[in-house]
């Protein structure tokens, strides 16, 4: 358990599922991750979700995956509350991610964010990851992706 500015970022349970679900359902229109996902991320030891909670009430959650082969750390998911939005808790989940990289010997954390999801794209810049590539046609919708890394 960790504590930022007054919030706990904790690792999640199984306990959590369904506080994780609702949040990732109200998050995304399409490619968010389902019920059954999230339970297997939960489960994985090559995943981490992290969530922001305050209260006992869930603010945001990131999720962050763990490939043996890569010194790499990935950003699945990232969703924060709306009723959250503006109180630092991306930031706070950042944050706590990259500790968790180090952590497990990573060195990088990479992920992707639709080039339509500007909020979400200066949330990262500000946190000091740069674009590094474009993925086109890359979710459900067809849109396309950049490609974003930070060397920790």
């Amino acid at each position: 358990m960790q504590l930022y500015g007054g919030r706990v970022i904790r690792a999640a349970t199984a306990l959590d599922l369904a506080a994780l679900s609702a949040l990732e359902d109200a998050s995304f229109v399409c490619d968010g991750v389902d019920r059954r996902a999230m339970a297997g991320f939960l489960r994985s030891p090559a995943a981490v979700v992290l969530m922001d909670e305050v209260d006992g009430r869930l603010r945001g959650h990131l999720i962050l995956r763990f490939n043996a082969r890569h010194r790499i750390a990935r950003v699945y998911s990232i969703a924060v509350a709306q009723a959250a939005k503006g109180q630092g808790v991306g930031r706070a989940l950042v944050a706590a991610a990259e500790i968790a990289a180090r952590a497990r010997g990573r060195d990088r954390v990479s992920l992707e964010i639709s080039v339509d999801n500007v909020a979400s794209q200066a949330l990262f810049r500000a946190c000091g990851y740069a674009v590094f590539g474009q993925y086109e046609d890359y979710y459900e919708d067809g849109g396309a992706a950049l490609r974003l890394l930070k060397h920790l």
